[in-house]
């Protein structure tokens, strides 16, 4: 990948992280499922990123991003079922 354009994807990726915590602080009532879904997405296009500009640390601490926000998403999907 042209390492240019892993730059604007992993720019892409902290923006959508950045965007999403905002978004948490700001919104008078946060919806849990799409809070999560952007922070995934950040998260994957943040590892994007990563295979091009290798940082082990922040790759490892991406997973555990995408995890949490898999087990958000889960849980926020769950609450909506009423289950």
């Amino acid at each position: 990948m042209n390492p240019v354009l892993a730059d604007v994807i992993g720019l892409a990726g902290s923006a959508s992280i950045v965007g999403a915590y905002l978004y948490n602080n700001v919104a008078a009532r946060v919806d849990a499922l799409l809070y999560n879904m952007v922070n995934l997405v950040g998260a994957v296009l943040l590892c994007i990123s990563l295979s091009v500009h290798f940082n082990l640390a922040s790759l490892l601490l991406e997973f555990v991003w995408m995890g949490v926000a898999v087990f958000g998403i889960a849980k926020a999907v769950r609450m909506r079922s009423g289950a």
